[in-house]
């Protein structure tokens, strides 16, 4: 049996997720033998190029990067090769080509933000939230041909709060998720590994979210549009359509973090100031507006908000 440090890894990952379990893999001494992380890309107003934050911690931790244009490139492959990894790891990042995926010789696996089979696809986190899931959780399971399909490894459950956020989430999972994956390649050195496959019945989808999406249907359910806003927060962000009263002048106003006041059906769709809070009533109940941000402003709490906005000269126009 080999020793922890004796394992080499090769990982992949390029956002900031990836780069807490990444750091745990550090600190759990594994032997990463390179990081495979996106190219540099334009930031900022200058435009300058920037590396992703894999690509930071890489080098704050003087671990070699290898960043391919092309997953498929023979030099790409060939340093791969080289590295002489046991086992490939996977944190969000690009779909790996077989050439890839089966170079290590204990296999590559992926860690997916939901439990798997459920909400397959780029935004597990979102969708969970704006299904009104209450609980989710992480999934290690080795790659195969098809997306997120492979034999599971590993889960480990969390709860959702009713008012939690899809980034709170996410950054809760960040640090379960860099356990899971420890977890993972320990039964995997010890060959404790018991890969399952997975069920293909009654699965829920988590496509990729444009910011086109974001529009609020304001004729849903009140928990229903909470639930929108918390699963998409901090982006893309739900958004609604203001209209001057007189100038019939139009902006939007993006909402980060709501709470359900009630669920009375007859009030009209509209935003009012209550006492210190902004309130969003609608035919099917309210919401207490925490965060907002108006169309060419900074995003601010709902007080401050208030301080320099007059609700009462605005309405919400629907699309």
């Amino acid at each position: 049996m080999k020793e922890k440090k004796d394992l080499n890894i090769v990982f992949m990952g390029t956002p900031e997720f990836a780069v807490t379990i990444l750091e745990k893999l550090i600190k759990e001494e594994y032997n990463i033998k390179a990081v495979v992380t996106a190219p540099d890309r334009p930031a900022g107003r200058g435009r300058k190029l920037k590396g992703s934050a894999v690509k930071e911690c890489a080098i704050a931790n003087d671990l070699p990067v290898l960043q391919p244009t092309s997953l498929k490139d023979e030099s790409f492959i060939e340093e791969l090769k080289q590295c002489k990894a046991d086992l490939f790891i996977v944190v969000a990042f690009r779909m790996l080509p077989e050439i890839v995926w089966k170079i290590p010789a204990m296999g590559t696996f992926n860690l997916h933000g939901s439990l798997l089979p459920q909400y397959r696809g780029a935004a597990p986190i979102n969708w969970a939230v704006i299904n009104g899931e209450t609980e989710t959780g992480v999934t290690t399971f080795f790659i195969d041909e098809k997306i997120d399909t492979g034999e599971i490894l590993k889960h480990d459950t969390m709860t959702i709060g009713e008012n939690e956020t899809a980034g709170q989430l996410h950054d809760r999972m960040m640090v379960l998720g860099a356990q899971t994956v420890v977890d993972t390649v320990e039964m995997i050195r010890k060959g404790e590994a018991n890969p399952q496959p997975q069920s293909e019945k009654d699965l829920k989808l988590a496509p990729k979210i444009s910011k086109q999406d974001c529009l609020l249907d304001l004729d849903q359910a009140i928990v229903k549009i909470h639930n929108f806003i918390r699963g998409m927060s901090p982006y893309p962000t739900a958004w609604i359509k203001l209209q001057h009263i007189e100038s019939k002048e139009e902006k939007t106003l993006k909402i980060f973090s709501s709470e359900v006041v009630n669920s009375e059906n007859g009030k009209p769709l509209k935003l009012i100031k209550e006492e210190k809070k902004l309130l969003l009533t609608t035919p099917n109940g309210a919401l207490d507006l925490k965060e907002v941000q108006l169309q060419g402003k900074k995003r601010l709490d709902a007080k401050s908000f208030l301080a320099g906005f007059p609700v009462d000269e605005w309405q919400i126009i629907t699309e």
